[in-house]
């Protein structure tokens, strides 16, 4: 008699509810979750049964909600089960009120007991007023939660519970189901071990005198999520970036970071560490010309300045040039019109190996967002449509494209 194979185990997701409005979109994400193949196991905080009842979820999770502590006649010590069974803890929404508890370390519910009492990677999803989430105290909480290792996704800009607009709307169930796919996926781990990955990220600043200089808008989020989405995925990741923005507990050991400012110090950053690459993405926004600087500052009082513009080094068509055999290149292009068009007219032009088009004009998308929406066009002409979701998660679909197109190249 042949033996069984035992089933692969599914993916068990503990995902907390939180007592904001936004608890309402926890229960599309328990569907979206479940569609998934997650086992999943609700805790709602006595709060956000304010706002959703218990029996809801307990109809489309994998298993009865939980609310309490002391009410469960299943399981005698609910937190240390569900804590150590889990691949995830996922709190969706988390309100500023509950943040600032889990910083604390407190333990005064089954969610924030059930948080104490695990080792599996925790995502969190803030959701709450834009004042709220602009608050340095919120800000400070979420730093500290960020230097232990539990992983962010920022909400987004939108029309709030109160009418108006701002950030802090929670992100679409989809959007935070992609990312939970994402890090529960068990084939994802390891596929870019081995390879060398090379990420800019951030925008240039060109100096006009000793006081201003000529940039753009860009806050180097996309390269820096793809460069700990790398790390995670088992690459050798190096960062040139212009971006002061911290990396996450996990990952910063592994990405050696490059800081730089100028156009003219990306290049030679860029094109030094290309040498040994695999993988090279140009995420950073570069500026197309440099100033004839001036050596003092320049007085208001003598008029308005003539400006002396240079072109700077074009450093993805100098990559692609100079590329070694096997070598993936990935472009950046940030459009504000005839997005697609422009986007197949730049990858004729350069002839990178994957180009990563968005279109900046859009609510959400591109510079200084938590989000992105982008389209991917590749060598033949082939268009991928990555819809609106964090920027880690749009990370997770530009590498898993990359790790396909280096196994290609290697058969």
């Amino acid at each position: 008699m042949k033996p069984s194979t035992p089933e692969p185990a599914v993916p068990r997701v503990v995902l907390g509810v939180t007592g904001g409005i936004a608890a309402y979109k926890a229960v599309e994400l328990t569907r979206r979750l479940r569609e998934a193949g997650f086992h999943v196991a609700p805790i709602l905080t006595p709060d956000a049964t304010r706002f959703v009842g218990p029996v809801t979820f307990s109809a489309l999770a994998s298993e009865p909600a939980r609310v309490s502590l002391y009410d469960d006649t299943t399981t005698p010590i609910p937190h240390t089960y569900l804590g150590q069974t889990a691949d995830l803890i996922v709190v969706a929404p988390a309100t500023a009120h509950f943040i600032a508890r889990y910083a604390m370390g407190l333990a005064d519910d089954l969610l924030t007991a059930t948080l104490l009492a695990t080792r599996a990677p925790v995502l969190l999803c803030p959701a709450m007023h834009t004042e709220m989430w602009e608050q340095p105290s919120v800000q400070e909480n979420l730093a500290t939660l960020r230097r232990r290792g539990v992983l962010v996704m920022e909400p987004e800009s939108g029309v709030l519970a109160g009418g108006d607009e701002g950030a802090g709307r929670l992100p679409e169930p989809a959007a935070i189901a992609s990312l939970v796919e994402h890090i529960l996926q068990k084939n994802d781990e390891g596929i870019l071990s081995g390879r060398r990955v090379v990420i800019s990220a951030g925008g240039t600043r060109e100096p006009i005198d000793p006081v201003r200089v000529l940039s753009n808008r860009s806050s180097g989020r996309q390269g820096h999520a793809l460069a700990e989405v790398a790390a995670r995925l088992g690459a050798t990741v190096q960062l040139v970036t212009t971006a002061s923005l911290s990396l996450a507990l996990d990952v910063r050991g592994d990405i050696e970071v490059l800081k730089v400012e100028t156009a003219a110090e990306m290049s030679e950053a860029m094109l030094s560490l290309a040498t040994l690459a695999d993988v090279v993405i140009m995420a950073a926004a570069v500026a197309d010309f440099g100033v004839l600087a001036s050596t003092s500052k320049m007085k208001k009082q003598d008029g308005v300045p003539s400006l002396v513009l240079v072109p700077t080094l074009d450093i993805l068509t100098t990559l692609v040039e100079k590329r070694r055999d096997g070598q993936i290149i990935v472009g950046f292009a940030a459009e504000s019109d005839h997005v697609l068009e422009n986007g197949l007219s730049k990858i004729r032009t350069k002839q990178c190996d994957l180009l990563v088009v968005n279109d900046v004009s859009k609510e959400g998308v591109g510079f200084d967002h938590a989000t992105n929406e982008v389209f991917l066009i590749d060598r033949d002409e082939d268009i991928e449509t990555i819809s609106l979701r964090s920027k880690e998660a749009v990370s997770y679909e530009i590498l898993s494209r990359v790790a396909a197109l280096l196994t290609q190249g290697a058969q």
